[in-house]
């Protein structure tokens, strides 16, 4: 789940015991940090030594476990890795022991500070590149030689350039750099519910959810991809991650929906499309919902229930789509006897659901903090797998769940170190205050103009960059000049989240459709456009509940009923446009039409000009079920699936 397995030596020895020792206290120092365990400590400890500590950890760990390039020793470590592991630990544990005396005198550049820094950049780069790859590390260094050199640049862009040792001790030391919100996310509370997932995991959790998602839905036509739409929506709950998902996921339903009729590249879309929605699933979302509370300083509970009812409305036109493919293909479901029985399932898995329901509740009603109800969750799966009789939590399972959690925040934790970078140079050189008043005159005042441009610029940056960072990113350089134009913070910002998101499915570059493409051995181009169809509320919505917050929520009881029940009809039409099927296939015309009244059906009726839109979205959405209806009935050479 961390990545290619091909990145990671399988060691041995004293060596492998070193590894297993810097991955396992990554997650146990992180847990411990998230139940507030250093609250209990005499002295006061910053959190800038925490993360110091944890970068320290996690850069050892890398330049131990991941090969440097292809043909790099597997099974043993290159003297080289070693001497970086110690630079890795040296820099992190420098900030651990030396912070509180450093702390109120971060403006000298002494030599110590400055070659640290500009070590702890290096190692930080050189970490992302075996883990993530060049376009990171290129992202990094670009933002960096701008801090050094904006001076050379024209217009709205040139700002007077930083000496590299302000550079180096800025990135390193200030808060607003490495140790920034990025990487105090990924480090109080990311760690948190990638624990929880995995626990889940080590306990037979994964099982249960994949049988649930069986019982529901695999006897229906198409049964096989609803199961894909229900298990990756339910694995989204825990994990966060699109590729992660399409690899514990894909590899299983991928094949069934092949088995079942569907085009290899339908499947595949299928899986990366379900998957990719997981980061927008509550109660756990990606890394980046978590960075949304950061920045506006909200409960993450309040970001998780705003993401309700766009979330669900993204699987609606899933579902519909695959619904309507199978009855285009006439796919059937599974036999009933290839199914579990629910009682079955119910009464071996029913404890897994209370870890849920404790995330659901410590999160949205008691709201604690974050990384303390995703620690909650955490010890009531470990409770619940200790009862269990098939699948008991044994400590051999227990420290492997720990290593794997140490091992999957590894990748995350290099992300948004470059984050932090990436944040430090906007700040150090004022260029983003400078590129939001640069939008808003490009956009001319106007806020549809802006987030057109916004949503371009979103997938763009996305094509190789993982969500958060597009996320950090445009946060600085986009959310103000949002905000400025009249859009309410939480919808500018989950906006924002929603378009960083939607790179992972679309071409040339998106990450889950290639992982998903792999397992099912499709066309890769194929895969992406089909992909694109099925994820089309993802493109529509933001600019929907950006104006309209009763979509997020917001606003009194029939405002949010009324708009969640006009935007699902608009869904369901928008669907039934993409896949060209109703009860009879559908000309370009009526596929038109159908669309139409969608996208009149999507804003809530809050005031005069909305009502109409969704009163005449309404009517011709009847008028074309109905007439299609009767046409198929009439129809004597087609037999209605």
């Amino acid at each position: 789940m961390a990545g290619e397995p091909s990145k990671f030596r399988s060691l041995s020895g004293p060596s492998r015991a070193a590894e297993r020792v810097l991955l396992s206290a990554l997650t146990l120092v992180g847990a411990l940090w998230a139940l507030e365990a250093h609250q209990l400590f005499a002295h006061a400890l910053f959190k800038e030594q925490y993360l110091g500590l944890f970068l320290a950890l996690a850069l050892g760990a890398v330049f131990l476990g991941v090969k440097s390039h292809g043909r790099s020793p597997a099974h043993r470590v290159p003297w080289y890795d070693w001497l970086l592991c110690l630079g890795g630990l040296a820099v992190g544990g420098y900030v651990v022991v030396m912070y509180p005396t450093i702390a109120y005198r971060l403006a000298v550049l002494t030599p110590d500070k400055v070659w640290l820094g500009a070590l702890a950049i290096l190692l930080v780069l050189e970490a992302t590149r075996r883990l993530v790859g060049w376009v990171m590390v290129a992202l990094g260094a670009a933002f960096i030689l701008y801090a050094k050199f904006a001076y050379l640049l024209p217009g709205p862009f040139s700002a007077k350039g930083s000496t590299w040792e302000r550079i180096a001790v800025y990135l390193y030391l200030d808060t607003n750099g490495l140790f920034g919100l990025p990487l105090a996310v990924t480090a109080s509370i990311v760690v948190a519910f990638i624990f929880f997932g995995q626990a889940l995991y080590a306990v037979g959790g994964d099982k249960f959810l994949t049988d649930l998602a069986l019982v529901a839905m695999g006897r229906y036509r198409g049964g096989p991809a609803k199961v894909a739409v229900v298990a990756s929506s339910l694995f989204g709950t825990v994990s966060g991650s699109a590729v992660s998902n399409v690899v514990v996921d894909g590899a299983i339903t991928i094949p069934m929906m092949k088995r079942t009729g569907y085009a290899p590249h339908m499947a595949a879309a299928i899986e990366a499309v379900a998957s990719t929605g997981g980061q927008i699933m509550p109660p756990v979302m990606g890394v980046a919902a978590f960075l949304i509370a950061e920045y506006l300083a909200i409960p993450y509970g309040e970001v998780a229930l705003a993401a309700v009812i766009p979330a669900l409305l993204y699987y609606l036109a899933l579902f519909v789509q695959v619904d309507l493919e199978a009855a285009k293909g006439h796919l059937s479901g599974l036999p009933r006897g290839q199914l579990p029985q629910f009682r079955r399932v119910m009464a071996r898995g029913w404890s897994f659901l209370i870890p849920l329901l404790v995330l659901v509740y410590t999160l949205m009603i008691a709201l604690w903090q974050a990384g303390k109800a995703g620690m909650a969750a955490v010890i009531a799966t470990l409770l619940v797998g200790a009862f269990q009789r098939e699948e008991r939590l044994t400590l051999a399972k227990l420290l492997t769940a720990i290593e794997e959690t140490g091992r999957v925040l590894l990748d995350i934790a290099v992300i948004t170190a470059v984050a932090g970078f990436v944040i430090g140079v906007l700040q150090l050189s004022g260029l983003g205050f400078k590129f939001s008043l640069l939008l808003v005159g490009a956009a001319g005042g106007n806020a549809l103009l802006l987030l057109a441009l916004t949503a371009i610029v979103c997938i763009v940056l996305g094509m190789g960059m993982p969500t958060a960072v597009i996320y950090v990113m445009l946060a600085v350089l986009v959310g103000p000049a949002l905000v400025q134009l009249g859009i309410a913070p939480l919808g500018a910002h989950l906006f924002l989240f929603y378009f960083g998101m939607l790179s992972m499915i679309t071409p040339p570059v998106c990450l889950a459709t290639y992982a998903a493409a792999s397992i099912g051995r499709a066309d890769f181009m194929k895969t992406g456009w089909a992909g694109m169809r099925l994820g089309i509320v993802a493109y529509v919505v933001p600019f929907f509940f950006a104006y309209h917050p009763a979509l997020l929520l917001k606003g009194s009881p029939t405002e949010i009923i009324l708009g969640a029940v006009t935007a699902a009809l608009g869904v369901i039409l928008l669907g039934i446009a993409c896949a060209g099927f109703l009860f009879r296939p559908l000309g370009w015309t009526k596929r038109g039409l159908a669309a139409l009244a969608g996208l009149l059906l999507f804003p809530p009726p809050s005031a005069g000009l909305w009502l109409a839109a969704n009163i005449v979205g309404l009517a011709l959405g009847i008028v074309l079920v109905l007439w299609e209806r009767n046409g198929a009935r009439l129809s004597p050479a087609r037999e209605t699936p």
